[in-house]
């Protein structure tokens, strides 16, 4: 990030400006995978909000935190609050809300100059908590409040559950395996990624997650929404297995 960042001066609105410009030019890379939500939704929301917290003397590690008390406090409300519009409504403000901060947090360090091991450890600690539990939420308001035909679709939150914390490990695994051995060399082909595959990554974006509890308080539509993303997820996770595991062999 260049230093006009660092000595931005005028008023608070035209120093936010200055910044989130800067922001937008210095944009990483977007990942291969990167669905359509968390590029042109949740990244340019949480540039807005790495701008502001920049400004109000935010550490990385705060938004961080910032992001989790947003998180956790609507997985909290899935677990204990009876499903109704307004708690859907509530619990997804908050998920989107989190997500947010989430992208957030790198975007302050790289106006920082760049994030710190200790950092990225909590980013990412945070991130498995939050992809596991917010399922074992679902599992326990599905238990409590669905009017459900067979006690057998309680293995729907569990199964998204494990699906979700395999995902993020293969995921952080496949970055650091490729790190370690393509150090200093350059890649074959692009990793960004294209709107077309942004696009049909949509039933496997987080953001999609969060913005379907906005039908939570009627059981049976969240219920078949909730399901549709976990087949999408679970196809997703297969498939992609296959063509990590060839990555890996071609190391």
């Amino acid at each position: 990030m260049s230093k006009s960042v660092a000595n931005a001066s005028g008023s608070f609105r035209e120093r936010y400006r200055q910044i989130e410009a800067e922001l937008g030019s210095a944009q990483k890379e977007r990942a291969r995978g990167a669905p359509a939500y968390s590029i042109y939704v949740n990244r340019p929301f949480g540039r807005r909000l790495a701008a502001a917290s920049h400004l109000l003397g935010l550490s990385p590690n705060a938004v961080s935190l910032v992001s989790a008390v947003f998180t956790f406090g609507a997985i909290v409300a899935i677990a204990v609050v009876e499903p109704a519009w307004w708690s859907g409504v509530l619990i997804a403000g908050l998920l989107v809300i989190g997500y947010a901060f989430d992208s957030a947090d790198g975007q302050v360090a790289r106006l920082r100059g760049g994030g710190t091991p200790a950092g990225e450890w909590l980013d990412h600690v945070l991130d498995c908590v939050k992809c596991s539990t917010i399922h074992l939420a679902v599992l326990i308001s599905v238990f409590r409040h669905f009017d459900l035909n067979s006690p057998l679709w309680l293995l729907v939150p569990l199964g998204f559950s494990v699906v979700s914390a395999v995902s993020f490990f293969a995921a952080i695994l496949n970055d650091q395996l490729k790190s370690r051995h393509l150090s200093g060399k350059s890649p074959a082909v692009s990793t960004a990624s294209t709107p077309l595959r942004a696009l049909l990554g949509i039933p496997t974006d987080y953001g999609v997650l969060c913005l379907s509890f906005v039908v939570f308080g009627w059981p049976i539509v969240f219920f078949g929404l909730y399901s549709i993303l976990f087949a999408a997820n679970l196809g997703y996770l297969a498939l992609a297995s296959v063509k990590w595991f060839g990555d890996m062999k071609r190391l």
